[in-house]
């Protein structure tokens, strides 16, 4: 047990001498998205080929939280050579053990290969996935076990409370992350300091507590930010609450996690029971007067209890709706009380803030250097962790500096669009987020400029769409999410949504109507001013972002019928031309038996029957059914 602010060196350099005993650490993913694929197996089987020829006592195999390149999963990095290994499977584990550790050759079949170019890359760093990357959040990724707080404590964890606590001095904590310019990354972009202030004073000044709570309850389609943050490195999360909770004056602190996160909330609990094993929370913490302890508190689902009030009311035991926005939270959140709500992502970048110091943090980014102290409420300082999901070759988690361009996110990053197809455009910001055209591919990602192309920074999901990709369906996709999510409590988001569902429905089934054009843009824009909160306050940018960039494709649904993606059913027809040979394989699989025709003889298709569904050119060998669109 840590018992004072000193014992953290102890620890450290006991971990340290520990890992220099071996000649290499296997370092293999178990983050969400590896252990799909099998990954604790892949670890477990490594161990127990490395003990069955005797080499325990030179090499350690440690189970990481997420690596960040998820598409190409399971990795085992061979550490400290940085040898990159993708998609092991167990029959690979062997060839690891003999060939590399015990051979000294590496794995050739294993290394990653670029699709573009055909090079083979044996070191991580070499991979343009990582090319780009600056690790803040992430700064742990990949390098410790996330379930042993040593290994966060021997990466320089928890240093920086330990000075913070030692110091004595919260309002210059406060003044500090208002100087980093820190903006709060779950998606309303608030600085971070400022709140902090607000809080503090709120409380103060009712001599009422004050509580801290992460927000971990991650809805939006496509992305997984937090849920690997806290898979990954569960402590920087928690040393930036006690941090948080220090400057503030708090005593108590929450979790508030998604039920649909059960390997996060296994590591989040195990961090929680090994910090306070080690005095890093409770009372008296590191030998300080300092005492503060987290709970957990589980979300069962609803996307609307992402919005800090309805969150609030959720953990109150309220039913999880928003409340208007002039209640504020920092003055009466959880329980009527002072409340900091921060996401996962704010909190993990708060211990390299402190590390580091406020003016580095506020040097990366967009911020204006003459400024100083930078104004809290202009530029994007620091890094932002993105999901990188959808039509992209790189798929997986990456952190980038603010002010990176969607072109170098996507094409360096991302690796871009696969099989020759065509970026079309980029959705950011979740549901409530909006599409961005290829034109705007050079465009800065901070979040000004985010917001001023339609879109916005959001919690950091971001979905690639290839020329395959309806943007009036894509809307549709989204305004439907958000009818099931929303909780109905206010007319504009309740009905306003209903009424864009069916107007997008209608459309996509070419049914639509010349002023349907006005009418989704008069509803969208009646839903983003008069709803209550703002999953209603953005509701309408799916509708407004695609009117704004691809309103060609809604003319083409509303006046000729016409889907140019061929993704609305309803507007393709599906025929059989004369290269038919008449295998019966389209017959035998059409499911409303709409094709009908001799063996060895043309088919034909009655179309009052088909559905569309395109069962018939999926199992076409010889390109006999040509779909077509328009009126």
């Amino acid at each position: 047990m840590i018992a004072t602010l000193l014992d953290l060196d102890s620890i450290s350099a006991k971990v340290r001498d520990e890992q220099k005993k071996y000649k290499a650490m296997l370092m293999v993913c178990t983050g969400t998205g590896c252990v799909s694929a099998k990954g604790f197996d892949i670890r477990d089987s490594l161990k127990a080929e490395i003990r069955a020829r005797g080499l325990e006592k030179d090499y350690l195999v440690v189970g990481t939280g997420c690596n960040g390149f998820c598409a190409v999963g399971p990795i085992v990095v061979v550490q400290p050579e940085g040898v990159f290994y993708q998609k092991v499977g167990a029959a690979d584990v062997k060839a690891i053990v003999q060939d590399h550790l015990i051979g000294k050759k590496v794995v050739a079949k294993l290394l990653y290969k670029d699709p573009v170019s055909g090079k083979s890359h044996e070191k991580m760093t070499d991979i343009p996935f990582f090319s780009k990357q600056q690790l803040v959040a992430l700064r742990n990724k990949g390098l410790i076990d996330p379930e042993d707080v040593e290994h966060y404590i021997a990466r320089g964890g928890y240093q920086a409370l330990r000075r913070l606590l030692k110091e004595n001095q919260p309002e210059r904590i406060v003044e500090d992350v208002i100087l980093s310019g820190l903006r709060g990354r779950g998606g309303g972009g608030f600085p971070t300091g400022v709140k902090w202030k607000a809080g503090r004073k709120a409380a103060l000044e009712r001599g009422e507590p004050v509580y801290v709570v992460c927000n971990a309850d991650e809805g939006d389609p496509g992305a997984f930010m937090d849920r690997s943050i806290i898979e990954t490195d569960p402590h920087s999360v928690l040393e930036g609450m006690l941090i948080g909770a220090f400057a503030v004056g708090a005593r108590e602190g929450f979790v508030y996690i998604r039920k649909e996160y059960p390997l996060a909330l296994v590591r989040l609990e195990k961090a929680l029971t090994d910090a306070r094993a080690h005095n890093l929370l409770g009372q008296d913490i590191l030998g300080t007067k300092f005492s503060f302890d987290v709970k957990i508190h589980r979300g069962a689902g609803a996307f609307v209890c992402g919005e800090s009030s309805a969150l609030m009311a959720s953990m109150s035991g309220q039913a999880g709706e928003p409340r208007a926005k002039y209640v504020h939270n920092v003055e009466f959140g959880y329980r009527d009380k002072p409340t900091i709500l921060n996401n996962v992502e704010t909190w993990a970048n708060l211990p390299p803030i402190f590390e580091k110091g406020p003016k580095w943090f506020a040097s990366l980014g967009t911020n204006d250097p003459k400024l100083a102290p930078p104004d809290p409420w202009a530029g994007s300082s620091g890094t932002k962790v993105f999901s990188l999901v959808g039509d992209i070759r790189n798929t997986g988690l990456v952190e980038v500096p603010m002010g990176i361009t969607l072109r170098e996110i996507i094409e360096d990053v991302g690796g871009g669009v696969p099989d020759g197809k065509k970026f079309k455009a980029v959705q950011t910001g979740g549901p409530s987020g909006g599409c961005i055209p290829a034109s705007l591919l050079d465009m800065k990602v901070d979040f000004d400029s985010l917001t001023e192309a339609g879109s916005m920074m959001g919690s950091g999901g971001m979905i690639v769409m290839d020329e395959d990709t309806c943007m009036v369906d894509v809307a549709r996709y989204f305004v439907h999410f958000l009818v099931d999510e929303s909780c109905g409590k206010c007319a504009p988001c309740r009905e306003g949504l209903h009424a864009l569902d069916r107007t997008l429905t209608r459309i996509c089934a070419g049914e639509g109507k010349e002023d349907d054009l006005k009418l989704l843009e008069d509803l969208a824009s009646t839903v983003n001013a008069a709803s209550l909160c703002q999953l209603g306050g953005t509701a309408g940018n799916p509708v407004l972002s695609t009117l704004r960039w691809f309103r060609e494709e809604y003319e083409e649904h509303i006046r000729h019928k016409k889907c140019r993606a061929h993704v609305c059913k309803p507007l393709l027809r599906f025929d059989i031309v004369d290269a038919c040979t008449g295998c019966t394989l389209c017959a035998k699989n059409c499911p409303t038996k709409a094709i009908a025709g001799e063996r060895k003889a043309l088919h034909r298709i009655d179309q009052a029957k088909c559905i569309q569904c395109g069962v018939c050119a999926d199992v076409c060998k010889f390109d006999a059914v040509t779909v077509r669109t328009g009126g």
